[in-house]
């Protein structure tokens, strides 16, 4: 792995294609007009000292260390706001700039401590550099005198400090925060030697403040005046190992800075296609969990669910698999097992998994997480567009004029790429906001959505259609692109279908809970404003009709025109780091990887002789549709990676009915999760440090995963299902990751030109990767579309099963907040607990005071499928007859409230949409009791 050179040296230039020559120092430059002094010094080799520049904001000129002589001008100007000028001659060394630079310096040293043997940032201080580069050897002015080296030390935030007795007041912090995360945290407050960065204007530490602790402060700080405790604890690292983050599907690049093997902290990346440099808080700080006490790290198996759990050998571990798994084939036949892929799980593991079923279970009963949150997209798309996945990269944003956000919250579950939207949203971008909840895009500092549709929850594809309804009744349809890339007839077909009376905005609004005017000037705003983009989440995709609503926002951006270049697009933004992944490598029980059916004879031909096994042409069963085999007596094994399916899926009380039903669960994960609770054999699993791979974000990006510790059980993941292959007698026999990734781009056409080697060299690349783009894909369809002609479906709104009544009469919907991740096995094992250590229950006050129900109270929430308790948090975010609550916590279990009603293609639960009551309570109900003690077992388990 090649080391990465990083430098910062001022704003990038606004090219606009003209060259400028100069003269630097003697040496002779050119560089585009726009260029600043000191990013074209830099091109020419030379370095100019400097404090408060850096290329992650705009330049600024108040350091005064980068001053420079342009001939025939006077004064000294700053050369990081300077732009280039043909026939320009500058002087960065002369005798007059080293004075005035060592005089500077002085004044920075003369109001800094003297610590800098014991500085944790020795080595690293940017600082101590500038000092020996401007020649400082001694100051003449004494400590005595008016300073701030005596001010406390802030270490309220879990993962950094900020002592202001090294603040140089340079801004960099500040304009961090304003700039890359565009949070407005950080201010400057008092003037001369009372000068200080304050987190807020009121608030005394960062943790109390509004910082979302994304890093870019710490980042941007040239002393250390913001240090991150890991650094100060372990001490300065001494190699680097770049890879990718395995939390949410950004897929953002960091350098693990290593000790040895021990991590000392992540940072950003700057040539991370993905993010570009920036991070948030998960990424950049939540690793502890791959050290935590609660680590499984011996195999374990137990004879039935009720014994304790007996510690034993890799070879005795995996032989129990293999053993149990042949033994309920040979008793209830070759259907009676199968496996369930994980999204947190690399490509070529999740690859290996499907291929282990497939070939050496001999079915097709693979599924995987995606069909909770986003198998709508890969139909729903597949039908428009002939392709399953997201049409652009990220950098697009850069050139939309409209943002449409749809049953997503990308401040809290897409933070990185949500920085990026709102920093194209301060440049003028307009904003559409479709959520039953005001998110927080709705109305931020330099951010306020011009239209926010509050639907009411199960309402989508009836708004789409009224969008649609408006944008073809008003002539705003673009006739062009529809005349040339799409199916005219069925374009014809769905134009008459929208424009029915019933799918007005006047119909819908009041069904929906949305004014018919707000609506009608959402679709003209998209139809009409520029590039326009469609960006949506999980509030989209986990509904009764989450693929007609998915085929919904196809039919707009169709109809529009929205495709086929930067600034627009369908864009799905993809909850786990790999889910687009785990859909790509064949973890669907009907599709081989590159999503094409197990019943194509050519296809399956291809697999069955690079494998050599005979394969099923029969489509195996969803994960439904195993729970419910489990339950009548047919299913009985399942092996399960990486996947807390009793915590995460829904009707939790029908899961844990299934999982003990059956005669051998196995689970691969970190810890003893709540799946755990019904397994015979648990395989301790390996962290995204610990092996290598590739995982594949939201915008299809294929990025490497590259080890940079030794797997703490002794096994990566992938070595793990080998090895039980290996036992059934099914031989798969890689050497190593690289090698698994060359046989998928033999059997997958859209990743046929990918390879270790191609991704070492550029980084990351998009798929389709082939012949037709060695290079890769950012774009798709420009041109036209992978299917032919693009195809507008028609798009029924089928009210949802579940209805609200007397019984039951508000309705739940569900999401993710910041710190947390999924259902916290990682997060809640770092410090980000110190933000949100349990769920809340999001209530109107209107709701509340029906229910004499104060903020803080514990409340009781039914359904018809069960209840739990947690508090209450009133709030006007969400409308009256709508609750809101995360589902990051095993001690709430959001879902064991949820229903097993789920969309018509594609079986992905309906989270989003359930009829509930809310009630006073004394505390957690009977079932949580249980969990806190069993809780309290698997921590004694894992202490001992």
């Amino acid at each position: 792995m090649p080391l990465v050179s990083e430098t910062d040296y001022g704003t990038p230039p606004s090219c606009n294609g003209t060259q400028v020559s100069l003269v630097i120092d003697g040496r002779a430059v050119m560089v585009p007009e726009g260029t600043s002094i000191m990013r074209a010094a830099v091109e020419a080799g030379i370095q100019v000292p400097k404090l408060c520049a850096t290329d992650s904001v705009e330049a600024f000129g108040s350091c005064r260390l980068c001053l420079v002589e342009i001939a025939g001008r006077a004064g000294t100007p700053a050369s990081c706001t300077t732009p280039v000028a043909s026939g320009m001659v500058v002087s960065t060394q002369t005798e007059r700039l080293k004075k005035i630079r060592r005089g500077v310096m002085e004044l920075y040293i003369s109001d800094h401590p003297l610590d800098c043997l014991t500085c944790a940032a020795n080595g690293d201080c940017e600082l101590q550099d500038m000092a020996g580069a401007v020649g400082l050897r001694n100051v003449r002015y004494g400590y005595e005198g008016e300073n701030h080296t005596k001010q406390a030390k802030d270490e309220s935030n879990p993962y950094f400090t900020f002592d202001p007795s090294k603040c140089i007041v340079c801004s960099r912090c500040v304009r961090a925060c304003e700039e890359v995360q565009g949070t407005f945290a950080l201010t400057i407050q008092g003037r001369g030697f009372e000068s200080k960065v304050s987190p807020g204007t009121a608030l005394d530490d960062f943790l109390s403040s509004e910082c979302v602790s994304c890093g870019a402060c710490v980042q941007a700080c040239p002393t250390a005046t913001l240090s991150e405790k890991s650094l100060i604890e372990i001490g300065q690292p001494e190699h680097s190992v770049v890879t990718t983050c395995a939390y949410c599907g950004v897929g953002c690049s960091f350098k693990a800075e290593m000790r040895g093997e021990e991590l000392v902290r992540m940072v950003p990346w700057k040539d991370g296609k993905a993010n570009r440099g920036h991070s948030c808080v998960k990424g950049r700080f939540a690793w502890g969990y791959t050290h935590h006490r609660d680590r499984i790290l011996q195999p374990m198996i137990r004879e039935s669910i009720d014994q304790p759990w007996r510690e034993v050998s890799w070879d005795e571990a995996i032989g129990r698999v293999a053993s149990e798994f042949r033994r309920l084939q040979g008793k209830h036949g070759r259907l009676a097992i199968g496996g369930i892929t994980s999204s947190r799980c690399t490509n070529e593991e999740t690859y290996v998994m499907q291929k282990l079923i497939r070939g050496g279970f001999g079915n097709n009963n693979v599924d995987t997480c995606a069909r909770v949150c986003h198998s709508p997209t890969g139909f729903g798309l597949a039908q428009a567009f002939g392709t399953s996945a997201g049409t652009q990269d990220f950098d697009s944003i850069e050139q939309s004029d409209v943002i449409v956000v749809i049953g997503a919250n990308p401040t809290d579950a897409h933070p990185v790429f949500a920085s990026r939207m709102k920093k194209r949203l301060r440049q003028g971008a307009r904003l559409i906001v479709i959520d039953p909840r005001r998110i927080d895009l709705v109305r931020m500092p330099h951010v306020e959505a011009d239209h926010h549709l509050p639907l009411r929850p199960g309402t989508n594809t009836a708004v789409m259609n009224a969008l649609a309804h408006t944008i073809v009744t008003e002539g705003l349809v673009n006739e062009r692109f529809v005349r040339e890339f799409c199916d005219r007839d069925a374009f014809e077909d769905w134009a008459a279908f929208v424009s029915e009376p019933r799918n007005s905005p006047e119909a819908v609004g009041p069904m929906a809970g949305v004014d018919p005017e707000t609506i009608r000037g959402a679709a003209r705003l998209y139809a009409t404003g520029g590039n326009a983009a469609i960006y949506y989440g999980l509030g989209v995709t986990e509904h009764s009709q989450g693929t007609t609503t998915v085929m919904a926002i196809a039919n707009l951006a169709m109809a529009t025109g929205n495709l086929g270049r930067p600034g627009v697009g369908v864009n799905p933004l993809r909850g786990q780091n790999n889910v687009q992944g785990a859909c790509d490598m064949g973890s669907f029980p009907h599709e081989f990887t590159g999503y094409r059916h197990v019943s194509d004879d050519a296809v399956r031909g291809t697999f069955e002789t690079m494998w050599g096994r005979p394969l099923d042409p029969e489509p195996g069963l969803r994960i439904p549709n195993m729970f419910d085999a489990a339950i009548e007596g047919s299913f009985k094994g399942l092996y399960v990676q990486g996947e807390d399916i009793l915590q995460s899926d829904p009707d939790t009380g029908h899961v844990a009915r299934a999982l003990a039903s059956m005669e051998c669960v196995v689970v691969q994960d970190l810890f003893l999760n709540e799946t755990a609770t019904y397994a015979h054999v648990f395989l301790p699993g390996s962290t995204f440090l610990e092996k290598d791979g590739t995982f594949t974000n939201a915008e299809r990006r294929i990025n490497r995963v590259r080890r940079v510790m030794t797997p703490k059980a002794g096994m990566a993941d992938w070595e793990i299902t080998i090895a039980i292959g290996r036992a059934m007698g099914f031989e798969m026999p890689y050497g190593h990751p690289s090698e698994i990734m060359d046989e998928i781009a033999r059997l997958t056409p859209s990743f046929a030109g990918v390879s270790y080697g191609l991704l070492d060299r550029v980084g990351s690349i998009q798929w389709p990767c082939n012949e037709k783009a060695p290079l890769g894909t950012p774009v798709m369809h420009v041109g036209g579309f992978v299917r032919g002609k693009g195809n507008f479906l028609i798009t029924e709104y089928v009210a949802t099963d579940e209805r609200t009544g007397p019984r039951f009469p508000l309705l739940l919907t569900t999401g993710r907040i910041l710190s947390q991740y999924n259902v916290g096995a990682q997060t809640r094992r770092t410090g980000n607990v110190v933000w949100h250590d349990h769920d809340l229950l999001e209530i109107h006050p209107h709701d509340a005071e029906q229910r004499g129900v104060r903020d803080g109270d514990w409340v009781r929430l039914d359904s018809r499928a069960g209840s739990t308790s947690l508090r209450a948090h009133i709030t006007d975010r969400v409308a009256p007859g709508v609750v809101y609550t995360t589902f990051h916590h095993p001690d709430t279990q959001a879902n064991v409230v949820t229903t097993d009603i789920s969309d018509w293609a594609t079986n992905c639960p309906e989270y989003k949409v359930t009829a509930v009551q809310v009630s006073p309570s004394n505390g957690p109900g009977d079932w949580q009791k249980d969990y806190a003690e069993r809780a309290r077992r698997s921590r004694r388990i894992a202490a001992e």
